[in-house]
């Protein structure tokens, strides 16, 4: 059996996927997947054992110029690509317009979510087969329950199994305890404030504690940098894909991360961590599985008042805090 998924972006809902792969593959032996994905993530697919090949898209850089998009080469291989395979059906994942889109090209059933699942109703018009799922799930077990019923197995009632494993991607094993902070994110209030990084990083060393500090991108790096100096138990990591990053996470402690796809990176491979959150809630898209601990402001009072900690939601998430999530995990004695 030849399945095609549809999840194009973000880091942290492609990998979301890859335990409904694994669910498949235990109740259907045989079957295969190939994966429609955004050229930025199309590393990550290519771990699961159950998939066969990525097709790139570029929608994020095709929609800057879409009439230019159409009559490019580019575009006319994407649609060849897609025709070189018979598929028994797919599976839109991702319940967007852009992901509902892309089904024209493909000729084989379409299942998907219904109108009231789905993230942008209109997108289910392109599904032959809408699927109720409930939308008070976490993400993860959102898309097990789509592949369960697009599939027709029965969902197992076991947390969900990314498929990765830790041991693939640890080269070795650290010789002293290692924290990785993850503090790059996208949106500025989900932040956690540089300040409080510093303090964090300070109380590690410390402790004895080796902290590395992977980044993307000019800001990321020089936040990086900030953090690590004056602290000589932390480093700047040299900037890496993502596999190089998985490797790094693997032979970890743990980590530290703020509301980013690189925290759900960690948690598939089974590393322990500490999540933080501010404007967001993980109780639909927190890092998922065993030794994860998420750290929510809005449960803490927060004692201080202090008007120049940025983003002021972060306030009561305070270093000692996160150091005793640490503690709680294990990561840190």
């Amino acid at each position: 059996m030849k399945i095609l998924i549809i999840k194009t972006s973000s880091m942290g809902d492609v990998i979301h996927t890859l335990p409904a792969l694994t669910d498949a593959s235990i109740a259907i032996p045989g079957i295969r997947f190939d994966w429609l994905v955004e050229e930025a993530f199309a590393e990550i697919p290519q771990w699961h054992p159950a998939v066969d090949r990525t097709i790139p898209v570029a929608i994020r850089r095709w929609r800057k110029s879409i009439l230019k998009t159409m009559g490019s080469p580019e575009w006319r291989g994407f649609r060849n690509e897609l025709k070189r395979t018979h598929y028994d059906l797919a599976i839109d994942a991702q319940g967007l317009l852009k992901s509902a889109f892309l089904t024209r090209y493909v000729k084989c059933p379409i299942y998907g979510y219904d109108r009231q699942s789905v993230r942008e109703p209109l997108a289910s018009v392109a599904y032959n087969v809408r699927l109720p799922v409930s939308k008070h799930l976490h993400a993860v077990e959102r898309i097990r329950h789509l592949f369960a019923g697009a599939l027709n197995y029965n969902l197992p009632t076991s947390t969900g199994d990314f498929g990765l494993g830790r041991d693939r991607f640890a080269r070795e094993t650290p010789t002293e305890p290692t924290v990785v902070f993850l503090h790059g994110t996208t949106r500025a209030d989900k932040h956690w404030p540089e300040p409080y990084w510093l303090s964090l990083c300070k109380r590690l060393g410390s402790r004895g504690v080796q902290v590395l500090l992977p980044w993307h991108g000019a800001d990321e790096k020089a936040r990086a940098v900030r953090i690590a100096a004056n602290n000589p138990n932390a480093r700047v990591l040299p900037k890496l894909q993502l596999s190089g990053i998985a490797n790094v996470l693997a032979e970890s402690s743990g980590f530290v991360a703020v509301d980013t796809g690189l925290g759900h990176l960690a948690s598939a491979l089974g590393v322990p961590g500490v999540s933080l959150y501010g404007p967001t809630s993980p109780a639909l898209v927190g890092t998922y599985g065993d030794h994860q601990k998420h750290l929510e402001a809005r449960l803490f009072d927060s004692n201080r008042q202090d008007n120049s900690i940025v983003p002021a939601i972060m306030q009561s998430l305070t270093p000692g805090r996160v150091e005793s999530a640490l503690q709680d995990l294990g990561i840190i004695s």
